[in-house]
């Protein structure tokens, strides 16, 4: 991990080599419950296997948000996604800056109207200069 820079907080196992393997030195492997930072400063706290997210883990992002998802062999297998502010990503409902209505999660909170709509009742007129 010395040549990512990340850092490992959590339990070894040994990976001693087993019959037809390629290389003949075998690391020793990351098992268990155990916190994994990223050189980005992203934080995995969760289950191990095999040197792989696997089981209940989060993943904290610098911004303050996070993704709380089962994995198997490093893959997600479902997962939740929450932003900073507290709101929950829900693909099958999402209504916050989609095609149709471009603002954010706090924008509408906060009556920010979307964008296109008129604030002033004056009609708008195109005039030239000099005439």
């Amino acid at each position: 991990m010395e040549y990512t820079g990340s850092q490992y907080v959590g339990e070894f196992v040994d990976g001693s080599c087993h019959e037809g393997s390629v290389t003949s030195f075998c690391p020793y492997r990351m098992e268990g419950d155990a916190e994994y930072i990223l050189p980005t400063e992203t934080k995995y706290i969760g289950e191990m296997k095999d040197g792989m997210f696997h089981g209940q883990g989060t993943l904290y992002f610098p911004n303050g948000s996070r993704f709380d998802a089962v994995w198997e062999k490093g893959l997600v297998v479902k997962g939740t996604y929450t932003f900073s502010d507290g709101l929950q990503y829900d693909p099958e409902n999402w209504h916050y800056c989609d095609s149709y209505d471009r603002r954010f999660y706090t924008e509408i909170c906060h009556g920010l109207k979307p964008a296109g709509t008129q604030a002033s009742s004056l009609p708008f007129t195109l005039r030239r200069r000099g005439r």
